[in-house]
């Protein structure tokens, strides 16, 4: 199985794939320390993938601006020409998606939303800046598209340059989800001045490291059932970097990592080597790179330390990781994957679901809310929206949790409804649809977005904006037609006649008036006239 994230349609490929056809597909992973590439061939009828190509560049985004935080002007650099190189590969596989995600590195520099920008404006591409929690929901998926889990829950380790994932995971889904901001590159930049590292400067990272994920074990551990024995899993860099160094001490040293097992003590004793040599030093053991070799101490640092918190003696390394979640995440929305990973399939479903509960949504309400905006979307194409399907989802999730702010204060409650969702945690969704679907809910009533407003400036293109208010005046409409507590309209109808938007409205009883719902909606007849140019005209019926 394998891999994937974000996208860009190769130009002059617009024939929908034979169902039996291979589909190309490709991955970027826009990292702290590199940018890696994956190229993958996914079979329609066997529900698998396999990798085709695998390419990465060393671009070092994390050493960033000591002063500001910001990326530097050479990592950029680096970066847009690496990117350049990775989407003509790309094209040359004939991929139909490229599916690119930026992590720590972008998500936290000043200046990551304007090189997020100069991608898109300068390359095309369009990139998926992807939260801690999301980051640790592709790499559970990257690795259980590569290993059984047997029915045993699973730890699953991720230290890259500026985060480091921690999961607790069961082959039917990922029970905690933790992103903690401490990475290799980042330990390395903050905290070492000079090698070899005194014993006091060691010991000091090491209760640093500890201190750093102290909430993310007690989270896990907590989620743990007495008498359950635990496996560690290692993904990315520094784990496969470990595992390099071990395997080529033995006489038959494994083709592939994969699968590889790692004594905590043949750990500490690499360790104890590693420290005492300069990264020039360090340079001339085999397998590792220049730029590994810089930062090898403080990643198998933080994976002794984890290991040390869980007790846990043997980690078992795994090649699959964010990539591939990339890939099995387009799979899933795809419908090309089946069996374990049904349960995933429906994660903005349930994360959308689980939002609605912590708020204490009316849910009845809510479904009712969604279901007449999905019937507005449904009917309304040319004449309110002119989506070609991405903002229907966004619609729903919006839709479920646009009262969430009443949690708050039910004064202004569109407002707290954009905090509240802006804020949670909405796993299967984009960091760009995070903030689309709040923006969605947060105009849905009042006044229209504001040049001024932070939650329009933070939508950042045109076409977002764009799209936000389209759906947001879907849900206005559909939020105005369920003013009663209990629903009282059956079904509706669209049309367009000359100028006018015409709705006619069904009674689910023939006794029922429904001049409530036709005033509430004809208080909607100028906005809709602001933004549509059209009339507005309601008739109601039983």
């Amino acid at each position: 199985m394998d891999f994937e994230h974000y996208e860009e349609k190769s130009q002059g490929d617009e024939e929908t794939p034979s169902s039996s056809q291979p589909r190309y597909v490709g991955a970027i992973d826009i990292g702290t320390n590199s940018i890696h590439l994956l190229l993958a061939s996914v079979d329609p009828v066997l529900h698998t993938f396999n990798i085709e190509l695998a390419e990465k560049s060393t671009t070092r985004l994390g050493e960033r601006e000591s002063d500001s935080g910001a990326l530097t002007a050479i990592a950029i650099k680096r970066s847009l020409e690496t990117l350049r190189r990775f989407k003509e590969l790309a094209l040359s596989h004939n991929v139909e998606q490229l599916m690119t995600a930026a992590t720590s590195a972008v998500r936290e520099a000043p200046n990551g939303g304007d090189f997020l920008i100069q991608i898109k404006d300068d390359l095309g591409i369009e990139v998926d800046l992807i939260s801690g929690a999301e980051e640790a929901r592709l790499i559970y998926l990257g690795v259980l598209s590569g290993m059984s889990f047997g029915g045993k829950p699973h730890i699953l380790v991720d230290i890259g340059g500026g985060s480091t994932e921690l999961i607790l995971a069961d082959g039917r889904d990922a029970r905690a989800l933790t992103s903690t901001r401490i990475g290799a590159v980042r330990l390395q930049r903050d905290f070492i001045k000079s090698e070899p590292i005194s014993n006091s400067r060691r010991e000091f990272l090491k209760t640093f490291i500890q201190g750093s994920f102290e909430p993310a074990v007690e989270k896990i551990l907590s989620r743990i059932q007495s008498g359950q024995n635990s496996l560690m899993v290692g993904t990315s860099g520094t784990a496969m970097a470990i595992g390099n160094l071990l395997s080529a001490e033995e006489e038959n040293s494994p083709l592939k990592l994969h699968g590889y097992r790692i004594a905590k003590k043949k750990l500490d004793s690499l360790l104890e080597k590693l420290v005492q040599l300069t990264p020039s030093e360090r340079c001339l053991l085999p397998s590792l790179s220049e730029r590994r070799a810089e930062i090898i101490v403080p990643g198998a640092l933080i994976l002794q330390t984890i290991m040390e918190m869980f007790n846990i003696d043997e980690i078992t390394l795994s090649e699959r990781a964010l990539r591939e979640g990339l890939i099995v995440d387009w799979m899933l929305r795809k419908r090309l994957l089946e069996d374990r990973f049904n349960f995933q399939s429906s994660i903005r479903q349930r994360t959308v679901i689980h939002q609605a509960q912590r708020f204490a949504v009316n849910q009845e309400h809510a479904e009712k809310v969604a279901n007449h905006a999905l019937s507005f979307y449904d009917q309304t194409y040319g004449l309110l929206h002119n989506d070609s399907g991405e903002g229907r989802e966004l619609l729903w999730a919006a839709a479920m949790l646009h009262s969430c702010g009443k949690h708050i204060h039910s004064t202004a409650y569109h407002k707290h409804s954009w905090y509240l969702i802006r804020h949670g945690e909405l796993l299967g969704y984009s960091h760009l649809e995070h903030l689309m679907v709040a923006a969605i809910a947060r105009y849905h009533r009042r006044s229209l977005p504001k040049k001024r407003h932070y939650e329009w400036q933070s939508l950042i293109t045109k076409q977002n904006k764009k799209l936000v208010e389209e759906m947001a005046l879907i849900l206005r409409l559909a939020s105005a037609l369920n003013r009663r507590p209990k629903p009282v309209v059956s079904d509706l109808k669209i049309s367009l006649e000359q100028n006018n938007l015409i709705i006619y409205l069904k009674s689910e009883r023939k006794n029922n008036k429904l001049e409530l719902e036709e005033w509430s909606l004809m208080n909607c007849s100028g906005i809709i006239k602001e933004i549509t140019g059209r009339n507005l005209k309601v008739f109601t019926g039983s």
